[in-house]
């Protein structure tokens, strides 16, 4: 090794699991060439195996915690990348700490791929150059749009949010159709005019809602450049966008969760809009919820919040209610509208065609009939949820996973058919069989209706009527979503049909029908979340009709819930639009049985080629937690503090299958956690932890600290 003066070891964030304790970084020298170039925030290539890496300097340090001789040397300092901000280094501390996982497991996937690419040795030119001449800003209008002018709820909401001075969280709970975005904008226009070189964060929870809202917002800012960050973009694209950013070129920044950690220099303001939705959620690598860690961030950065709903998650609203949050309200819709009316349909003893009631095919002939728009949803997608044997009850279950494949159309809709069989778990696929597995009887039937059959039945019972499509099968094409969402804006779709994709955010000013088709789906599920999620999707896809302010039309406009239990005290609120009743009345219940946000939850998932061994590793893991609270640790552990420990303050409940136990050919169980706060589940969760890494199981395992999904 080179000689290393003192003061010349680097500390640095790489994107591997922590193994053991202190894994979180790793040591390398700083040799005299790179002594002037390597800061805090640097980017750095380390040698790593027999290959290299990029990583970042999270420390400087003038000692090693391990032998000088075996400590390497850097490789190379990426000096034309920009130097990353104490204030992200920050955040992204934070992160690591609270859901528990190594400073580079969360700082570099936050990275686009192609900026933590090692550059190859004779590279022409770098990433970085190629990303900067790339960028291009969302494109403005050719004449800037002027903001419509707001009502009485939307100036008293935007004056306090221009009142606003420093770290503030603010739910601006809004019914649908009430000129959320407006308000947004509104206040943002202000915030950029206030801070010569700002910048404002808009996170949304879909892709398919960015183009669209990116459309706007350049309009409305055009002398401000607009990046957009999302999962979807090509490499080249993300990594550009990403990189005007962080070097605060773009001074509008709109993304999905993965923006939250965008590394703002100068950031002054932030949006969460749709905050309930599930899709902030991050459920592979680091799971973290995106609205959350923005609302570290606010506080970090000293810098206003906005989380904009009309269907606020439990958790958010709990927060309004104590006063932690500033509760605005926008209760009616703009223009003087209406929200629609909303009929409740018994389904039972009714005949249905394409799972329709005979009211609602009548309700979409009647507003088809006006030169209106009609909206189908059905949150299942695919064309059938299973193909069954009528000879001997032959199901199409998959392999892998304990779920059954899903009877996929290949191919347009109206053309020859072609079918998959689809795992929407795993991804496995399969041809259809020709005859029955088990017994070789030919009459192979789909069971139940997706989007696709619900599609094709559409176009039989309102033969030349223009149809269209929305889910993720359809999204996976880029642009598709979007083609599909100009269509229904422009008036060239009659009839929408569709999974939660069209739920949110979308303002198709002819839809005056929503049918809800199957709506009973979370009424009585073993997922204490289930109902808030059934509340919101229904809540929000009603939302999409009566949104034109022509008193007519609104008049008109209807939502038809289908279901078998119509006097479900849930569609009792959703006919009323009462969302504070139906919140308070699920806050009650979960008060009342020790749920969150009344308790706090981490959620230890095993998983292994067999079941039992699942099990066995949890089994373990919570003798050893127990073990913990009694006092009879490892020596040398490092220990959280005795009232952290104790039997009262963390429950470790039986470990026990997951609700879905087979997933990719492997066995699944979890062990939950609970606790009364948030701090002795912390500090039990970094007791636990160097215990767990020290278990022996062919099991693999992960944390989910705050799950969705238990």
């Amino acid at each position: 090794m080179p000689d290393t003066p003192p003061g010349s070891f680097a500390r640095v964030a790489i994107d591997v699991p922590i193994v053991h304790v202190g894994a979180s970084l790793f040591d390398y020298a700083i040799t005299p060439e790179f002594a002037d170039a390597v800061r805090v925030g640097s980017w750095v290539v380390v040698p790593w195996g027999r290959g290299r890496r990029v990583g970042l300097v999270a420390e400087r340090s003038d000692h090693s915690e391990i032998d000088t001789a075996r400590v390497r040397p850097l490789v190379a300092v990426l000096d034309d990348a920009p130097v990353l901000p104490p204030s992200w280094l920050e955040l992204v501390r934070f992160c690591a700490d609270y859901y528990h996982r190594g400073f580079g497991e969360v700082a570099l996937p936050a990275i686009p791929k192609l900026l933590r690419t090692p550059p190859a040795p004779k590279a022409r030119g770098s990433a970085f150059t190629r990303a900067r001449k790339r960028f291009v800003a969302a494109a403005a209008a050719e004449v800037a749009s002027t903001p419509p002018p707001l009502n009485d709820a939307q100036i008293a909401a935007l004056d306090v949010l221009l009142a606003a001075n420093g770290f503030g969280v603010h739910l601006l709970h809004g019914v649908t159709g009430s000129g959320k975005t407006e308000v947004y904008l509104h206040w943002l226009s202000e915030v950029l005019a206030r801070h010569a070189s700002g910048q404002v964060l808009l996170l949304v929870p879909e892709i398919a809602l960015t183009p669209q809202l990116a459309t706007q917002v350049a309009a409305r800012f055009p002398a401000h450049s607009v990046a957009v960050l999302h999962s979807d973009l090509a490499d080249g694209d993300r990594a550009a966008h990403w990189l005007a950013a962080v070097e605060g070129r773009a001074r509008v920044v709109i993304g999905t969760r993965l923006a939250v950690l965008a590394p703002l220099p100068a950031l002054a303001a932030i949006v969460v809009d749709e905050e309930h939705d599930a899709s902030y959620k991050q459920q592979e690598g680091v799971r973290y919820s995106a609205r959350d860690v923005a609302i570290v961030c606010a506080s970090q950065r000293k810098v206003p919040i906005v989380l904009g709903s009309a269907t606020p998650s439990l958790e958010t609203w709990f927060s309004a209610r104590r006063g932690r949050y500033r509760l605005l309200a926008l209760p009616e819709r703009v223009g003087g509208a209406r929200l629609p009316a909303l009929e409740r349909v018994d389904l039972r003893g009714k005949t249905l065609r394409c799972e329709l009631a005979p009211a609602s095919i009548d309700a979409i002939a009647e507003a088809l009939g006006r030169g209106e728009q009609a909206l189908v949803f059905i949150n299942r997608r695919g064309y059938a949820p299973v193909l069954a044997c009528e000879g001997c009850g032959w199901l199409s279950r998959c392999s892998e996973c304990s779920a059954f494949r899903v009877l996929h159309r290949v191919g347009a809709a109206r053309g020859p058919s072609k079918y998959r069989l689809v795992c929407h778990h795993c991804s496995a696929e399969q041809a259809v069989p020709r005859v029955c597995p088990d017994c070789g009887n030919v009459d192979l039937e789909p069971l139940g209706r997706g989007t696709q059959r619900l599609e094709e039945g559409l176009a039989e019972l309102f033969p030349g009527r223009r149809i269209a499509r929305l889910d993720r099968d359809v999204a996976r094409t880029r642009g598709a979503a979007q083609k599909v969402i100009d269509a229904a804006h422009a008036g060239d779709v009659d009839i929408l049909v569709g999974t939660q994709m069209l739920a949110k955010g979308h303002d198709f000013r002819r839809l005056t029908l929503v049918v809800a088709v199957d709506s009973d789906g979370g009424l009585f599920s073993s997922d204490f979340r289930a109902p808030e999620r059934m509340f919101a999707t229904l809540m929000q896809v009603a939302g999409r009709a009566g949104r034109d302010p022509d008193e007519a039309q609104v008049a008109r406009s209807r939502v038809i819930v289908q279901t078998r239990f119509p006097d479900h005290p849930l569609f009792g609120y959703l006919a009323r639009h009462d969302y504070a009743g139906f919140a308070d009345q699920q806050l009650a219940e979960r008060r009342e049985v020790g749920l969150p946000p009344y308790r706090f939850q981490a959620l230890l998932r095993a998983e292994a080629p067999a079941l039992v061994d699942a099990l066995a590793f949890l089994a373990q893991a919570k003798q050893a937690g127990e073990s913990l609270q009694a006092g009879k640790g490892p020596q040398g552990l490092a220990r959280a503090s005795a009232e952290a420990l104790r039997d009262d303050a963390v429950a470790l409940l039986d470990p026990v299958p997951m609700a879905m136990t087979r997933l990719a050919g492997r066995e699944r169980a979890q062990l939950l956690v609970e606790a009364s706060a948030r701090r002795p589940l912390h500090a039990f969760l970094r007791a636990w932890l160097p215990a767990l890494r020290e278990l022996r199981s062919s099991a693999r395992w992960q944390l989910d600290v705050d799950p969705l999904e238990i």
